[in-house]
Parts: C-alpha cells; structure tokens; sequence
C-alpha cells in the first residue's frame, strides 16, 4: 500500500478521545495499515495537548467534547505549539458551528465518529498531503460558504482525466456510468476520484459538484 507521505515514511498518528471503545475500534481499522504508526493516546484535550509537544505527531484524531479541556480549545494552543501538526476531528456533532470553528482554528478535516474504514483512511492521507477534508455531513452543513473557501481559483493540478471524472461526479452519475462512458474500469474511477479528493479537499460528491462548476466542468 502506498504511504500516505511523499517521503514514504509512515504518518505519525495520536489519538485522543474519551471512549475508550472509540480509541479501541480506531486502533483496530489502522491496525492493518502499513503507511500509520499510532504513537500515543489521550483521554483529554489537556493530554491532547501535552502529546503533540512530548511526540510530535504528524496527525491527531481529536474528538470536541472531553473532559478538562475540549477537542476545540485543545486545537488552538497545539496549532499554537505545533502549527505543523494536521487535526482531524472525529466527532458526533455534524453542526455549522462547530465545523465552522474547527476550520477557523486552523484544523484540517473534520468527519463524524460514524464514518466507514475508507472514509477515515482517506480523510488521514488528505489531510496529511496537505487538503482540507470535510466529510459528507460536515459538507452539507456549511453549505456553500465553507466550500467556496475552500476552492481557490485553479485546477487544483487535476489531469484531463480527472476532470473528466469529476465533471462526470457533478452530473451525479455513478462510478460504474462513469467506468462505461469514458471506457475504463470502475477500479481506475474510484482510483481518479481518490486523487481528485486529495487534490481538491471535497470530501463528497456534494462537495465536488460544487467544485466542479467553479472550475466550469
């Protein structure tokens, strides 16, 4: 599998939630993945905190509401400390306030406790290449503003293929209609549409339709 960093190291990865079963059943979806190392856990948005600065991480699962300090004030001071190390929420609040502030902070994804293993796994590699990843319902609760933020005027760098693909997406057409209109596997698709993901940011269809008609596919 490949890494999820151009260097080809492994991501260094914290994880920190008060549930123990939360932290348990992550561990479990990564325990598989050769391209994460998960290098300490917390319970708290304190040792969230005291983590970063003693690992230095590359990533932190973060979830909003812990005990003694939450996953937002958390954030701040280790964006404060730390500014290079990504944040991704994990979280069961999909609210425009809280995405709103966890963007405004500085974090770099945000996806609900819910997500599927494809889900997680793609949101970790975008976020670590550099993306802002915003999952299904994280997208749709900022509607429009918070995905114009986050499309800068340029084609992120995508392949004529892949605009071919993510045009394809805006006309919410499936990957295998997809697959048979351009003649190529569905494998080779859900391949394009990974790339157009961590190149762009969308973290849904919703999400890249919308960037698709700012770039007038």
């Amino acid at each position: 599998m490949r890494s999820a960093r151009s260097d080809g190291t492994r991501i260094r990865l914290v994880i920190v939630d008060d549930h123990d079963l939360v932290r348990e059943g992550i561990r479990s979806r990564l325990a598989d993945e050769d391209f994460v190392d998960i290098v300490g856990e917390g319970s708290n948005g304190r040792q969230a905190v005291e983590l970063c600065q003693s690992l230095e991480p590359d990533l932190v699962l973060l979830d909003i509401s812990m005990p003694e300090m939450n996953g937002l004030e958390a954030a701040q001071k280790i964006k404060r400390t730390r500014p290079e190390t990504k944040i991704l929420f994990l979280s069961i609040y999909d609210n425009e306030e809280y995405v709103q502030e966890a963007l405004r902070i500085g974090a770099n994804g945000f996806v609900l406790k819910d997500v599927s293993k494809d889900e997680m796994i793609n949101a970790i590699r975008s976020v670590v290449q550099g993306a802002t990843y915003l999952g299904p319902q994280a997208a749709a609760s900022l509607a429009n503003r918070t995905v114009d933020k986050l499309v800068p005027a340029n084609d992120y760098g995508l392949t004529e293929r892949e605009k071919q693909v993510l045009a394809a997406v805006s006309k919410g057409m499936t990957n295998r209609q997809i697959a048979e209109q351009l003649h190529i596997s569905v494998r080779t698709v859900e391949s394009h549409r990974l790339s157009i993901r961590e190149k762009t940011g969308g973290g849904n269809a919703v999400a890249l339709s919308k960037i698709a008609n700012r770039l007038g596919l």
